[in-house]
């Protein structure tokens, strides 16, 4: 078995929402607002993560997230970058809200659960950064 891969996080923006819409809405421009925003369709639903300030009164969603971004492209050939984030939260009762890209992964955490997070993260090996 490898080595897990040591990871350089980042803390994003300022504080997220996840919403959820119906998936014969369009989407909002108000989901795309801020430097990091993330929409998923599926046959059920959509999904959309963006500044809370932008969610409309109305809307479905729950709010208080932070998010960590790690730096740098991730290879698609590399294996156990999100167990070697995961376990550490898992393990000190943090849940995850996981965002993949193309190039990298994001983590979003509840931010009342963010220093355990952090905590968790660089006891792991891990380093987190402040944006």
């Amino acid at each position: 078995m490898t080595e897990p891969r040591k990871l350089t996080l980042s803390l994003v923006g300022d504080t997220f929402a996840i919403a959820r819409m119906s998936p014969a809405d369009d989407f909002p421009d108000w989901a795309f607002t801020g430097a990091f925003a993330s929409v998923t369709r599926t046959e059920d639903e959509v999904s959309i993560v963006c500044p809370e300030d932008s969610v409309p009164a109305g809307v479905m969603h729950e709010g208080g997230w932070r998010c960590l971004g790690v730096i740098g492209e991730l290879d698609f050939s590399l294996a156990g970058v999100i167990s070697s984030l995961a376990g550490p939260l898992a393990a000190v009762a943090v849940p995850i809200f996981l965002i993949s890209t193309y190039d990298s992964d994001y983590l979003l955490v509840k931010a009342d659960r963010l220093e355990r997070a952090v905590g968790a993260l660089s006891e792991a090996g891990h380093t987190v950064t402040d944006g």
